[in-house]
């Protein structure tokens, strides 16, 4: 007997007729369920994601090879989900090379591939993808039975026990791991007694490259079961098959399916998503604002929703959920799936069923306000947590900005946001104040600073609503005036020229005025006289540099802290005293860390400054929010449980000794010496911007 298997082993004719017939069947109903989500994705607007395909196939692939986005922040899913991802890849490639043998090669030209060296390699491979996709599924099944993780809690933030039922998931999550779970097990069972019966009459001593299999023949020897082995083989063998073609069938109509769509979805990932809104269609500009019925959705938003695995990584990095707001970015997504299947697309077996879904009554259906509440909608922040915490490149932040249009654009919203956007609109700022207003803080300076609308210098320094308005603010930006005069920065402002930058009004939702406040700053810029700009706000940081160029803008943009930093490297920097009497913590912004990946130039500052510094649990891209973005510095939080910035406070609390919490944006500033109040911790903390440091150790 030369070194190979039959596929077929005591299968006749007929059985073998039915099996493919089964098989065939099986596919078919994949294909039914792929063509349908296919549909539902072209009934999406069309968005251009289809540039430099290449590159977006590669990196793609480089994200699922290493499961990179899976281990970030969770080593354990990460390692299960690698092993699970690659045991499966080898067993279907080794499945794919048996169709390929049986069924196309020996018929038809009479060839086996699978034999002597060949099958003796692949056979130890596939037996250690095997035990390799065992290993992790029984690790992804510990993890969602027995670790209890918040994450994986389907209970929600915005209803009632009574007005919802996830049982749905819960079973998709069991039949998932369980299927694949038994499909591996019972194909080394399968092996272990063909082994132990075929052996009896022939050496058999090359199956030891199946080492699982052997070990199993060994074992049903020893329980004696190898004398009913043909009947056991051929029982598992269908049992194995029909779980087979039954898992083949279940992938589009269940959470399996993320298996395709992920891949899909990380390809066509925008990865300024968040970063650089979208603007307004004409078709949006004739039919309203924002998103009102679930087709004015991108077909990359719907591919989004089905490429969500529930994994409630964006659930528990969400600062609205953790203060008790009615928002999960999770739940925001799933909700958004089960109305797109419900009205364009597949139906899923295993869904959630809501007691008091949207209901027309005779009325046009709103996704903003129906569909999704209007105070879900509202507590989001806009500080990307979700999207920078989610493995499948789900951009849920663009989505949620969308749907806010609708509600901008129907009035629906608190009384005093719509007065801050009434101020900006009147005034070109949140605070109501006049224009002439705006550089009143420069009064208390001994020096004056250079109009760029007059005489030319290097930067623009654009200062920002908060930093000119704020009462509490303007020391700080008399502050950064005279650092910026000490160490010779050659630096003007536009005065009343400049408007608010926009960022947190694109966020609100008034696509609109923020187009009308980029128009007024590029006109005055274009008639200013300067090469770059600084900023200490990160909120005017990120629209100055991400969102402003697609409106013509070509001006490089410095945070302050990247400026100080490269000045430091340049040598222009220098500080004559170390402050190694600090113990401090820093806090990431938003729109600096998460938003534009700028965590290394403050701490560089720090270091350099000789503070004694300690980082928080969540810090760099995952820091947590203040809880002032997105519009959510106007509105009323009286209703939360516990506000971002007390939660915050509080963890830095819990590095012993700790006396300095570090900021480097206008509204953190202004939250958290709010939250220290607030939360009872006046006197064991203090909240300082770097630049106060640096004046001090200048």
């Amino acid at each position: 007997m030369f070194e190979t298997r039959e596929i077929f082993r005591n299968f006749s004719l007929w059985m073998e007729v039915i099996f493919y017939l089964v098989a065939f069947a099986s596919i078919g109903v994949f294909l039914y369920g792929f063509w349908r989500r296919y549909q539902k994705y072209r009934r999406g607007r069309p968005v251009e994601r289809f540039n430099q395909l290449g590159r977006r196939f590669i990196k793609a692939l480089g994200i699922m090879a290493k499961n990179s986005t899976v281990f970030k922040r969770d080593p354990y899913a990460g390692a299960a989900h690698w092993m699970i991802f690659w045991g499966f890849v080898v067993l279907f490639i080794g499945t794919c090379i048996v169709a390929l043998d049986h069924d196309f090669l020996e018929p038809v030209f009479q060839y086996r591939l699978l034999k002597g060296t060949f099958y003796r390699w692949y056979s130890v491979f596939l037996d250690a993808a095997g035990v390799l996709f065992i290993a992790g599924l029984l690790m992804m099944i510990f993890r969602r039975g027995a670790m209890k993780l918040p994450q994986l809690d389907y209970q929600r933030v915005d209803r009632s026990a009574g007005a919802y039922d996830r049982k749905g998931y819960a079973l998709d999550d069991k039949i998932f791991l369980w299927l694949l779970l038994l499909v591996a097990i019972s194909g080394f069972f399968i092996e272990g007694f063909r082994i132990a019966v075929d052996r009896q009459t022939a050496d058999l001593s090359f199956e030891k490259w199946s080492p699982a299999g052997w070990a199993l023949a060994g074992l049903s020897d020893a329980l004696g079961l190898t004398a009913s082995g043909n009947a056991l083989h051929l029982s598992l063998w269908w049992l194995h098959g029909i779980m087979v073609v039954c898992f083949v069938a279940y992938i589009p109509f269940s959470k399996a399916m993320h298996m395709l769509a992920d891949y899909a979805n990380l390809m066509f990932k925008d990865e300024m998503a968040a970063r650089r809104l979208p603007g307004v269609t004409e078709e949006q500009m004739k039919t309203g604002m924002g998103y009102r019925k679930i087709e004015d959705f991108t077909w990359k938003e719907l591919l989004d929703f089905d490429a969500c695995t529930k994994c409630g990584r964006c659930h528990v990095a969400c600062p609205a959920r953790a203060s008790g707001a009615p928002l999960s970015p999770r739940d925001l997504i799933l909700d958004l799936r089960s109305y797109a299947d419900s009205t364009i697309g597949v139906k899923e077996l295993f869904t959630q069923n809501l007691s008091n879904g949207p209901k027309s009554a005779g009325k046009e259906i709103l996704v903003a306000g129906d569909v999704i509440r209007q105070d879900t909608l509202w507590s989001c922040t806009t500080c990307m947590a979700c999207v920078e915490a989610c493995p499948v490149g789900i951009e849920h932040l663009t989505s949620i900005v969308q749907l806010r249009r609708t509600l901008v654009d129907k009035g629906k919203m608190e009384d005093s946001l719509q007065d801050v956007l009434a101020n900006i609109g009147d005034y070109g700022n949140s605070f109501g104040q006049p224009e002439r207003a705006r550089a009143k803080w420069t009064q208390g300076l001994d020096f004056q600073i250079k109009d760029v609308r007059k005489e030319q210098a290097e930067f623009l320094w654009f200062v920002g609503d908060f930093a000119s308005f704020d009462a509490r603010m303007q020391e700080m930006t008399r502050k950064v005036a005279r650092i910026f005069q000490h160490i010779g920065l050659d630096f003007g402002l536009m005065y009343e020229g400049e408007k608010n930058a926009g960022n947190d009004v694109r966020r609100i939702g008034e696509e609109g005025l923020f187009e009308m406040l980029v128009e007024d700053n590029l006109a005055a810029m274009s008639k200013a006289k300067f090469r770059q700009i600084v900023t200490t706000d990160p909120h005017s940081f990120n629209t100055l540099k991400n969102e402003y160029p697609e409106f013509g803008s070509t001006y490089p943009v410095f945070h302050y802290t990247g400026l100080l930093c490269k000045l430091l490297d340049q040598g222009k920097l220098t500080f004559s005293k170390k402050l190694s009497h600090y113990k401090v913590t820093y806090h990431d912004p938003c729109y600096l860390g998460r938003y534009n990946g700028e965590t290394e130039a403050p701490r560089k500052l720090l270091r350099a400054l000789g503070v004694e510094f300690h980082e928080m649990k969540r810090c760099g891209a995952n820091s947590f929010c203040c809880g002032a973005g997105g519009g959510r510095i106007w509105m009323d939080d009286s209703k939360l449980e516990k506000r971002p910035s007390e939660q915050r406070i509080e963890e830095a609390l819990e590095i012993e000794g700790v006396n300095l919490f570090i900021v480097a944006c206008p509204k953190d500033y202004a939250m958290y010496s709010d939250a220290v109040k607030t939360s009872g911790n006046e006197g064991k903390i203090a909240v300082k911007d770097i630049i106060e440091l640096v004046q001090e150790a200048l």
